[in-house]
């Protein structure tokens, strides 16, 4: 089940790449909210990828 969350969240910081990408596109006006989106979607994989380990290491 936790893999499975981590394949969507990998998935969706992928979408969040592109995502940023396109912000980049149009830096000037939209680059406040660079950070928003990578921070966001990044932690929810870096929560996700911890637990992941935990629960690996605990077996």
């Amino acid at each position: 089940m936790l893999q499975k969350k981590l394949r969507k969240l990998q998935a969706r910081a992928g979408d969040a790449k592109m995502d940023l990408h396109d912000l980049a596109e149009d830096l000037a006006v939209n680059w406040t909210e660079i950070k928003a989106v990578a921070f966001e979607i990044f932690a929810e994989l870096d929560a996700a990828k911890e637990q992941l380990a935990a629960l690996e290491n605990s077996q």
